[in-house]
């Protein structure tokens, strides 16, 4: 038996399969933050479109933004920032639960859907109001914690609402983003 049309129709077969293979990673390396290893935007999107998308009635769609971030990185360094982003990544994916999903869209910026929830939102902003342990001390943190019902199956819309909750919720009364 001839094995050399067999091996010239594998070689390249195999090839592809492993390309593809490390395609694949390298795109959902690309949806994870490399640092909290939440979702990014492009790769919460997706997910969150279709979790609203199936369970309507039960999700709820946040946007938490850390209050003084700035302050933590320049009092004691983005090693400590970077801490305190790990940490709220933690505590928002712990809330979340198995069938929910937290992003970092970026600096201080995260998002989730969760389904059943909106009952124990008090109990996520106790948890992102705990203090970050960093080189043998405790660093103060806080965050403001906006919630809204998808009721138009709309990500964006959700989100826009979540924002405005957000920013109502600001220490200081804030009610409008900062440019």
């Amino acid at each position: 038996m001839d094995l050399a049309p067999i091996l010239a129709a594998a070689v390249p077969l195999v090839g592809w399969t492993t390309h593809g293979t490390w395609l694949a990673r390298r795109l959902a390396t690309a949806r994870r933050d490399p640092l909290t290893g939440l979702l990014t935007r492009e790769g919460f999107t997706t997910r969150a479109e279709r979790l609203i998308r199936t369970h309507p009635d039960r999700a709820t769609v946040l946007l938490v933004d850390l209050d003084d971030f700035k302050k933590v990185n320049d009092t004691h360094g983005h090693a400590a920032g970077d801490a305190v982003l790990i940490a709220t990544a933690h505590r928002l994916t712990a809330w979340c639960g198995p069938h929910g999903l937290a992003a970092r869209l970026g600096g201080d910026e995260f998002a989730a859907v969760a389904l059943d929830s909106a009952d124990r939102l008090p109990a996520l902003r106790e948890s992102l109001h705990q203090p970050v342990p960093f080189a043998g001390g405790l660093l103060p943190v806080g965050a403001s914690v906006g919630a809204s019902r998808p009721a138009a199956l709309l990500l964006t819309e959700a989100l826009s609402a979540a924002d405005r909750d957000m920013y109502a919720h600001k220490p200081g009364g804030r009610t409008s983003r900062r440019r």
